[in-house]
């Protein structure tokens, strides 16, 4: 749109005659200037001019402008934190390829938290009331009850304005409830120290690629619970519950079951054409957000082809991506790279979704941090379609008589 408009194009845009845009200037309302230098009228700020129409509308019509803001892909909070702009992905102006390549997932964590690259100092492994690993429980079933003991003895996490230093010690107490114990040296080795990886840059980048996407499902109940000034514990409690399901995190396990149910690269074409027969869909496909291959996903399978180039695993993978752009044209996404990820490196079932979690809760406590600044909370308008109040009204009666 033009910088500045017409008294006449301001007026159509506010539907209000040109007498009431002239109260609106002397009001304050919106700033106007001088035109052209020959002529003697004015030009309105189109800025100023948008701004007053979408209050009125949301005064007019507050369900219609909520519905608007909860859409898919329409923005309804601001942040700092994560761009996605054209298939690209950055953490704080960052592309997150060149800081998987270049940082550890302790500088990640600082960058989005504190918005610098000294890394997060790691707390040491927390003393449990529980010995979690030995009651034989899910990984994320393990990091659930951790958060809900820890909470009630970790004092220092009602002071949100630590919520950094906090989140450092719930990072640390995730990973020892998920594999037993953490290192100093850092997330990453811990884990691959925990599950032999050769490679601990593949585990690192994972991390990394995990830890914001902007307003996802998970996100967003982590920043309402920020909202009602929750302390970090719950915050994360509340994203890893959101993570669970499984058009989230969860999904993570469908293709997990995708890729062993296909098996052999030979049996791909045939897995493909009978999911799609049976209306199964294909996990691991397609994302709203990217028009092409989900950035993350690449970055993933890169580097796994990289360190593991002859793995059978990859040859699966690849040839299960050939199957599917030919059938569909869609591109893997990030669960499709974690899933492969699990396969390639042999890793315990369900560990994808682990490190969909650990690297994810970075992303909440950021979050946590943004709306613990702005002291509001987040509160949205429901849009009734339910019994109109005279036709309860004209129900009862008819009951009674």
């Amino acid at each position: 749109m033009k910088r500045t408009l017409s008294a006449k194009e301001a007026a159509d845009l506010l539907q209000i005659s040109e007498a009431t845009l002239y109260s609106y200037v002397s009001r304050g309302l919106i700033r106007s200037e001088a035109g052209a230098a020959k002529s003697k009228t004015r030009r309105y700020l189109s800025e100023d001019v948008l701004k007053l129409r979408d209050r009125k509308e949301q005064r007019r019509n507050p369900a219609k402008v909520v519905e608007a803001a909860l859409h898919w892909g329409s923005p309804i909070l601001e942040s700092a934190l994560t761009l996605i702009d054209q298939d690209r992905l950055y953490y704080r102006g960052y592309d997150v390829a060149q800081l998987a390549r270049d940082c550890t997932f302790e500088q990640v964590a600082s960058l989005l938290w504190v918005d610098h690259l000294d890394p997060i100092k790691l707390d040491r492994n927390p003393d449990l009331p529980v010995d979690l690993i030995r009651l034989g429980l899910p990984a994320l079933t393990r990091m659930q009850i951790a958060l809900n003991l820890a909470y009630q003895t970790d004092l220092a996490a009602y002071d949100l304005a630590h919520a950094p230093q906090t989140g450092a010690r719930i990072l640390t107490l995730l990973t020892a409830s998920a594999i037993g114990t953490t290192s100093l040296d850092g997330i990453a080795v811990s884990l691959a120290q925990a599950w032999q990886v050769t490679h601990p840059a593949v585990i690192n980048t994972a991390l990394i690629l995990c830890a914001d996407h902007e307003l996802n499902a998970s996100s967003f109940v982590a920043r309402t619970v920020a909202g009602v000034s929750a302390n970090p514990y719950m915050v994360v409690s509340a994203g890893l519950a959101a993570l669970t399901g499984i058009r989230h995190g969860a999904n993570t396990e469908k293709v997990s079951a995708f890729l062993r149910e296909t098996g052999d690269p030979h049996h791909a074409s045939q897995v493909i054409a009978d999911r799609l027969r049976r209306g199964e869909g294909l996990p691991g496909f397609g994302h709203h957000l990217y028009s092409g291959i989900d950035p993350r996903a690449q970055i993933i399978l890169s580097q796994l082809a990289n360190y593991y180039a002859d793995h059978p695993a990859l040859h699966l993978a690849e040839t299960i991506q050939s199957g599917v752009l030919n059938a569909i044209d869609k591109a893997p996404n990030l669960d499709f790279a974690l899933a492969t990820l699990e396969l390639t490196l042999n890793l315990p079932r369900g560990s994808a979704l682990i490190l969909f979690a650990l690297g994810r809760t970075v992303g909440w406590i950021a979050h946590a941090i943004e709306q613990y600044a702005t002291g509001q909370m987040i509160r949205p308008r429901a849009k009734y379609i339910g019994r109109t109040p005279e036709d309860a009204l004209q129900s009862g009666e008819q009951h009674t008589t």
